[in-house]
């Protein structure tokens, strides 16, 4: 049922307005209606199905917390990576994408696709295999971001990465050593940057594909940042340089 539901008001909500298909909403019986009014206005007006069920009716459907709402929705689409080329090879600025090597929790990927959606990154990369994929976790984690931020899912990274360095992209990996520090990261030109896995960072094959490697510096105790604040810092280091003050 994961593949095919999304729960919590703001996911319920950005779901509905960015036009995805909705085959029905669930509320929860006793629920406040002031506070998922405009949820019930807009679905409404897009005269969607809302059905007043039993608390333990959602809770059956989804073990993530839920806020009284959810919604059964088409699956997640996914973009096809040469549609993607297509897609963006005239567009009027220098693309950003991020690559997940290996992501296995969603609350990450989730906050990975807020932050990507806050900067205007491009889209994002994932293995079919062995790799979070979209869910209702990532959905709410997100907060609505998943209904903006392409993700393309692709059989093999290494291959992948190839592909994109022959229409001009250049792959930046992370990792702790033989690293420029991400402060000195040229972001002037079209980019992919490869985030690890939380345990394991970067697989050989994936890392060796890398034209160079970027770290952030870090001077306490610990040896590694969590995988999306690591993404969202590198995220945010590309979109001040090619933003400067001043400019949006």
């Amino acid at each position: 049922m994961d593949e095919s539901i999304i729960v919590g008001r703001h996911a319920v909500k950005e779901a509905i307005t960015s036009g995805h298909t909705i085959n029905k909403v669930l509320i929860q019986e006793g629920i406040n209606k002031k506070q998922i009014g405009e949820i019930l206005k807009i679905a409404k007006t897009e005269k969607i199905v809302v059905q007043t069920v039993p608390k333990s009716k959602i809770d059956y459907l989804t073990d993530v917390p839920h806020q009284g709402i959810a919604a059964l929705i088409a699956p997640y689409p996914y973009k096809e990576l040469e549609d993607f080329i297509s897609e963006t090879k005239d567009i009027d600025h220098q693309p950003c994408l991020l690559m997940l090597d290996g992501l296995e929790d969603p609350h990450n990927l989730g906050s990975i696709m807020r932050t990507a959606d806050a900067i205007g990154i491009d889209g994002i990369i994932i293995p079919k295999r062995r790799s979070v994929q979209l869910n209702a976790t990532v959905a709410k984690a997100s907060t609505g971001a998943i209904q903006h931020v392409p993700v393309i899912r692709v059989t093999n990274l290494a291959h992948t990465i190839e592909r994109l360095q022959g229409v001009g992209y250049w792959v930046a990996g992370t990792d702790a050593k033989n690293a420029t520090d991400y402060r000195q990261m040229d972001a002037g030109m079209p980019l992919v940057i490869v985030i690890g896995s939380e345990g394991e960072g970067m697989s050989r094959l994936v890392k060796d594909k890398c034209d160079f490697h970027i770290k952030l510096p870090m001077v306490g105790h610990v040896n590694s940042l969590n995988a999306s604040v690591a993404a969202s810092l590198l995220m945010y280091e590309v979109y001040r340089k090619r933003h400067p003050i001043g400019q949006s």
